[in-house]
Order: structure tokens, then C-alpha cells, then sequence
């Protein structure tokens, strides 16, 4: 276990809280914050509906995607069950940076009530991840090569698509053979994860009236989505507005709109986590879960 890991939960809450914070205060120093609030006021609540509920989506795919990993193990869970308890887990990801995170929670509660190994739980969540962070490579690899129309090196990008996918495989084949099974539909399922978050940018890019530079854009989104991964702040605020007003200078596009595409995905991501806490007060795992009857 790394020495991180290891710190208090406040001095990690601390430590999120001042990134989080010399972040924001980078970007404050970047751009004009009223040109933004604009942008944001002639936002078309249609085409945010939309993203929101592709942002949703994503997230239930994602679920079942944890769910195969679970069932790889012999851990029976019903898709309803372990929808609860993923929701309740994204919500303390967002909601209780600095103490117990979702994915630590859900190892948790499933050592208690299923009797499983905490290291092979650890490693199914540890996959999860992982799969979602491959389908944000090849993504990004995809988008990389339209933004450079094939140039500063976005063919070799391309063309290693396919051995890297093939490493993936090995790696988890040698280390994490009881997920290997499971590896495929994961892996695709991690591309869907993906491609419906793109989707929710573009409908956020609609939202803001901001019809050109589509694939910089996403480009730009996918590169901070993968920043907004790393443990440093908190939910990605502040990380993945440093990206966009990065991505904004390399591609000559404006700041205050490229903040704003990536605030409303915060504002949107705060909205679906928040249904998580419902089940502080009622518990996801039922009963009849318990005793490991099949969904």
C-alpha cells in the first residue's frame, strides 16, 4: 500500500481542498468570469436536459459493467441492488472526498454481507476503472487523430490501438484471471461509458450555441476527464478546468466558453451523484441479497 493511502482522511480532504483551490484560483486568473456567467445564461435547457440523461445513462452502463466483474467473482447481485449501491458509491466519491470513498464503501459492505475477499473485491473495482480509462485512451487516440488530421504523430496513436488493447489482455490474464471472462464485454462496455459522456459534451456544446470546433473540444474533454481521474481534487473540479483553458490556448478557442462546457458537466455530475444519497438511509443491499440468491 502506497505511503498516500496511508494518510489521515483529513489531511487527504486538506490536501484535495488546496488543489482543488490553487486550481480554481489558476483559472480565475485566466479568464473573465462574467463572460462565462453570459455564456452560461443563454444555455439551452432542452440540450442540457439531454446531457443530463445521457450522463445518466453512461452511469447505469457503467453499473452493469461493475456488476460482470462481480459475477466473474461469483458474486450474485441484482441489477437493481447494484445500481443502489453504485449510485450510493458515486456519491460518496463527490459528497466525502477527504473520509471513506464509494469505491472503498462498496469493498466494504460486500466483505461483510457476501463473505467475499476483500483483495478480489478490490481488484473487480480496481478493473472497473481500469476499463473505463481504456475506453477514454482509444477515445481520446480517435479524436487526437481528426483534431491533427493525421499529423504530430496521431497515425502511431491510432496504430497502437490494437497492441495496446492486446497488453490490456495479457495483464489482466496473468494477474486477474478470474476476470478474464468478463474481459470483452467490459472492455466494450467501458467504450460505451465513454462514447455516451462524449455525447453528453456535444448536447452541453449545443446547449451553448457552440457549433465549430466540435473535435478540439472533445478532444479536450476526454484529455480532462482522464486528469479528473488522479485523487488530487475534488470530483476533478478545478482539474479539468486547468485542461480546457490549456486545450483552449493550443486550439485558439475561446476560455470563457471552454470553461463553461466544462462546468455544466461538474454541475451535471453533482445533480446525478446526489440521488446517491438516498441510500445513506436505506440500505442498498437487501435482504434477500444477502443470502446470494442470483438477480
Amino acid at each position: 500500500m502506497s505511503s498516500v493511502s496511508k494518510l489521515p482522511s483529513w489531511l487527504k480532504l486538506f490536501i484535495k481542498l488546496m488543489v482543488t483551490g490553487l486550481c480554481l484560483w489558476y483559472v480565475s486568473n485566466k479568464i473573465d468570469w462574467s463572460k462565462s456567467w453570459q455564456t452560461l445564461q443563454r444555455a439551452n435547457i432542452f440540450w442540457l436536459l439531454v446531457a443530463t440523461i445521457l450522463f445518466a445513462g453512461s452511469k447505469i452502463v457503467a453499473a452493469c459493467r461493475l456488476n460482470i466483474y462481480f459475477k466473474n467473482m461469483q458474486l450474485q447481485l441484482s441489477q437493481k441492488t447494484n445500481l443502489q449501491l453504485y449510485w450510493l458509491g458515486m456519491f460518496y466519491n463527490l459528497f466525502l472526498p477527504g473520509g471513506i470513498g464509494g469505491d472503498a464503501y462498496k469493498v466494504i459492505l460486500l466483505t461483510k454481507t457476501h463473505h467475499q475477499p476483500a483483495k478480489l473485491l478490490t481488484a473487480a473495482v480496481l478493473l472497473d476503472r481500469i476499463s473505463g480509462v481504456a475506453g477514454l485512451a482509444v477515445l481520446a487516440a480517435l479524436y487526437y487523430y481528426a483534431v491533427y488530421s493525421g499529423g504530430q504523430y496521431a497515425l502511431l496513436l491510432v496504430l497502437a490501438i490494437l497492441p495496446c488493447i492486446g497488453l490490456y489482455y495479457v495483464v489482466v490474464n496473468k494477474f486477474f484471471p478470474s476476470f478474464i471472462k468478463g474481459f470483452w464485454s467490459t472492455f466494450w462496455m467501458g467504450l460505451l461509458v465513454q462514447g455516451l459522456q462524449v455525447l453528453c459534451a456535444y448536447s452541453i456544446m449545443q446547449s451553448l450555441h457552440l457549433y465549430n470546433h466540435s473535435s478540439p473540444y472533445i478532444l479536450i474533454f476526454l484529455l480532462s476527464s482522464i486528469v479528473a481521474i488522479l485523487p488530487f481534487t475534488i470530483g476533478g473540479l478545478g482539474a479539468r478546468e486547468v485542461v480546457f483553458i490549456w486545450g483552449s490556448t493550443q486550439f485558439l478557442l475561446n476560455q470563457e466558453e471552454s470553461v463553461c462546457i466544462s462546468l455544466l458537466f461538474y454541475l451535471i455530475t453533482v445533480f446525478i451523484s446526489t440521488i446517491g444519497v438516498f441510500w445513506v438511509y436505506k440500505a442498498p443491499i437487501a435482504n434477500q441479497d444477502n443470502n446470494n440468491n442470483p438477480a
